[in-house]
């Protein structure tokens, strides 16, 4: 599904923040992204999520080599992932509800069961109290929550998420991280990054490791989940 080779990629006139990147994602694979802050994960991401291009080498994306696609075949291709950020991003002027309603109506589906679609979502990360609320009402981990909720309603082919469980407690977590989980036995590959090691080595899929702008593949403890 997904295919780096040499990359590099650097901001502008900038040095080069990463270096030399190849891997495959195989389709349905589930791996974490790991290593220390200011290692490169989040530039990673902008690359994976066709935010930015890469400076240098060949990505392959769904058969297509996407350093080289026009501007105008990328939406096609970015609605096919589902990304949860840091930030979260939500719409502030949108209900939870809607947030997460938001992906379905922009791929034109039926109102009735999307709406249907993203109650039962909501109820599942704990806020089916919550629907009419606008994000600025909503606590961090309860922002999150939307997030990912509506990262994940379209089911889509790649979801990427950053730092998923970081705002949240351990119990969450734990629902949270098993949304995913079960999301990926449908076929939906999944790489999350995360500084929490404790759930890496609970699942124990394999890593991708950036440590200063380079990465390495640590591999899974036997789970069938390789690169």
């Amino acid at each position: 599904m997904i295919l780096f080779e040499n990359v590099g990629m650097r901001y502008g006139l900038g040095p080069e923040v990463l270096h030399n990147i190849s891997f495959e994602l195989r389709a349905g694979s589930f791996h974490f992204l790991t290593g220390p802050s200011g290692a490169g994960k989040s530039s990673l991401m902008r690359l994976l999520y066709l935010a930015h291009r890469p400076s240098r080498g060949s990505i392959t994306m769904f058969g297509k080599n996407v350093a080289a696609a026009r501007r105008d075949e990328l939406p096609a291709l970015r609605r096919r992932i589902g990304v949860v950020f840091q930030d979260f991003r939500l719409l502030e002027h949108l209900t939870a509800l809607e947030n997460i309603m938001l992906p379905l109506r922009i791929a034109g589906g039926e109102e009735k069961l999307i709406r249907e679609h993203a109650e039962e979502l909501l109820h599942w990360v704990g806020l089916g109290d919550r629907m009419a609320a606008r994000p600025s009402t909503l606590s961090g981990g309860e922002q999150q929550r939307v997030a990912i909720a509506r990262a994940v309603i379209a089911k889509p082919d790649l979801l990427l998420a950053d730092e998923p469980t970081g705002n949240v407690d351990s119990e969450m977590a734990d629902r949270l991280l098993h949304l995913l989980m079960e999301l990926n036995k449908h076929g939906t590959t999944m790489l999350i990054a995360t500084h929490d090691m404790a759930v890496v080595s609970s699942l124990g899929a394999a890593q991708l490791h950036l440590e200063d702008g380079v990465l390495r593949l640590v591999g899974a403890r036997g789970n069938g989940h390789g690169a």
